[in-house]
């Protein structure tokens, strides 16, 4: 069931970033546009391609106001080796949903299978999800894509077909 237009799950998760463990509560980000991300799995093949092109991006999410997480069922420490073997330094943090608790509350885990579905929400800054994509693990996403289409919400208007920021909208929605 689809989470659109319905108040986020809350959360409290460790995560890392720069090397450091932290804490992470979804609510801490009230006021901000939130890109949340669920991956299936560490050490996989499409999974880094894709938390490489969030990263390559994130200053323009921050552009708009809006912070990236990361999710996967993984823990913290193989977060960190992960990051240590192969992504290197990442500007945003990846939460370790070991519990399988966030991941179920958004509707994207794949319990015969251990992991998540490859799944995308952005969040309103009143904790409201305005957008959801979720597919199969087997292929990456478009953050372009997820970047436009938070572009498009900020703008609270109708957006057309193929709409770029910058480009006339069709009016108050």
């Amino acid at each position: 069931m689809s989470l659109v237009g319905k108040k986020a799950p809350d959360f409290t998760v460790e995560g890392v970033i720069n090397k450091e463990f932290k804490e992470y509560k979804l609510s801490q980000f009230e006021g901000k546009w939130v890109v949340l991300f669920f991956y299936p799995l560490d050490f996989t093949f499409v999974c880094p391609t894709e938390i490489k092109q969030f990263n390559k991006l994130n200053e323009e999410f921050e552009n708009e106001d809006a912070v990236v997480l990361g999710a996967s069922i993984d823990s913290k420490f193989v977060h960190l080796a992960w990051l240590e073997r192969d992504l290197g330094d990442l500007k945003f943090p990846l939460l370790a949903d070991i519990t399988r608790k966030i991941s179920h509350d958004y509707g994207v885990l794949i319990d015969e299978a251990g992991h998540t579905m490859r799944a995308t929400f952005i969040i309103n800054p009143e904790g409201v999800v305005q957008y959801e994509n979720i597919h199969v693990p087997a292929i990456g996403r478009s953050v372009k894509e997820i970047l436009r289409c938070l572009k498009a919400l900020k703008t609270g208007d109708l957006c057309p077909v193929e709409w770029e920021a910058g480009e006339a909208t069709l009016g108050k929605a």
